[in-house]
């Protein structure tokens, strides 16, 4: 009896650790291409999400998921921080443009968003729900500093310098 109630323990878990490496494989597949969210039997949307963003791809996410949530999904907006410079995040300016293709009149339909990386989050986009095959690009747009017009003339200015120095040695 002992042995019995062995091999089919046995049996029993060679069978299960079988239909592991089978749901297994079937989740490697879709992690290939597509990031899932949502989870395993729920109603989901897949979207895109492209541009300046941390994790792009293709989501698979639950119905009635909200921009936000994807770009959190996605791992938020990417950095612009350098070990040169630090950004003045204020300066920042955040546009999201939502593409949905019309099927019926073969038209794409682009909804555009902009605001200040200070300013609060628009109530237009945070009410909006994203539906299936949906792209959602999220671009990151920075107004140019002091520092960025002292890169672009210093080197200039520099060279200018330089050859009168030069030029006033040689006389």
């Amino acid at each position: 009896m002992k042995h019995l109630l062995t091999t089919l323990t046995a049996a029993f878990l060679f069978l299960y650790a079988d239909m592991a490496t089978a749901q297994l494989t079937q989740l490697d597949r879709m992690a290939e291409g597509i990031i899932r969210i949502a989870e395993p039997g729920q109603l989901a949307d897949s979207v895109n999400v492209w541009g300046d963003i941390n994790n792009p791809g293709r989501y698979l996410v639950p119905r009635g998921t909200r921009v936000h949530e994807l770009i959190s999904y996605a791992r938020g907006p990417n950095s612009f921080r350098t070990t040169e410079t630090m950004l003045d995040w204020s300066k920042l300016r955040v546009e999201i443009n939502i593409s949905r293709f019309d099927p019926d009149n073969g038209i794409e339909n682009v909804e555009s968003y902009q605001f200040r990386y200070s300013d609060p989050y628009p109530a237009e986009l945070r009410n909006y729900q994203l539906s299936n095959d949906e792209i959602v690009m999220v671009e990151l747009k920075r107004r140019a500093g002091f520092h960025d017009y002292v890169r672009v003339v210093g080197p200039i200015v520099s060279i200018f310098a330089s050859a009168a120095l030069i030029y006033y040695r040689l006389d």
